[in-house]
């Protein structure tokens, strides 16, 4: 009888490289995009003065695709230092700070986002007189995604086992120390896959920034689509624009699984 547990669970070794799983995953990607397109323009009736009429708009996809990057760039960043910093409060032995930075990560948790835009784009950020939508649309991406970050590297550093810690101690490991060759490497090890998720929701969430007036990717494709009446031209190019930003987060995730993978 032929072994076919041997053609699904490879060993470690006879894996394909990470990039070389990547290169697949968008070849494959780009071909199931251009079969969608066949097949719906074949039943949809669409001609190629569709595209050449969305081709006409190409320079405001461009900038709103741009100006996702820089959004989620920034909020990536920004979340990211929350995060970290609300996560140590969630550890720390100061009863108020402690139930302040839970308070924030359940009622940051238990609210859409969608409402949570509304709520702070026009009545916080208009009570402190931001006018600017990039930046209010920035802090509030950071806001919503700090305290998912903050769960998941609260959760991480609790993984380590305590006898590391005290190990460390033990052989006179400062507390700094401790974090920097103990807990943190890890956690990050811990955290690595949720961490690509989260960052990957971020950048789709970026979407919803649409409904306060920002041009970014989503409400550029509206507007073409507004504009042309061509709804799969227009929004064709919107999957795709969003799977080249994830798909490359879910391909560094995995070389970096990989680079802090220790073996026991």
């Amino acid at each position: 009888m032929i072994n076919l547990s041997g053609l699904f669970w490879l060993r470690r070794e006879e894996q394909s490289p990470s990039w070389l799983q990547g290169l697949w995953m968008g070849v494959i990607v780009l071909l199931a995009g251009l079969l969608c397109t066949g097949v719906m323009g074949g039943t949809m009736g669409l001609s190629q003065g569709g595209w050449a009429s969305v081709w006409k708009y190409h320079g405001v996809f461009w900038q709103g695709w741009l100006l996702t990057i820089l959004i989620s760039g920034v909020s990536l960043a920004v979340s990211s230092l929350i995060g970290l910093g609300v996560a140590l409060a969630l550890r720390s032995p100061v009863l108020p700070l402690r139930s302040v930075a839970l308070l924030y990560v359940e009622v940051i948790r238990g609210t859409p986002l969608l409402a949570q835009i509304l709520f702070l784009f026009y009545v916080v950020a208009n009570g402190v007189g931001l006018q600017d939508r990039i930046v209010a649309g920035v802090l509030i991406l950071s806001l919503f995604s700090g305290a998912y970050l903050a769960e998941i590297v609260r959760s991480g550093i609790e993984a380590v086992p305590a006898t590391q810690i005290e190990s460390a101690r033990a052989i006179g490991f400062t507390d700094f120390q401790t974090f920097r060759y103990v807990i943190a490497p890890q956690a990050l090890r811990q955290i690595l896959p949720p961490l690509a998720g989260q960052f990957a929701s971020l950048i789709k969430d970026s979407s919803l920034l649409s409904i306060i007036g920002i041009g970014e990717f989503t409400l550029a494709a509206q507007q073409v689509n507004s504009a042309t009446y061509r709804t799969l031209e227009s929004y064709l190019p919107l999957a795709i624009g969003y799977l080249a930003l994830t798909l490359p987060i879910s391909l560094i995730s995995k070389i970096l699984e990989k680079r802090f993978r220790y073996e026991t």
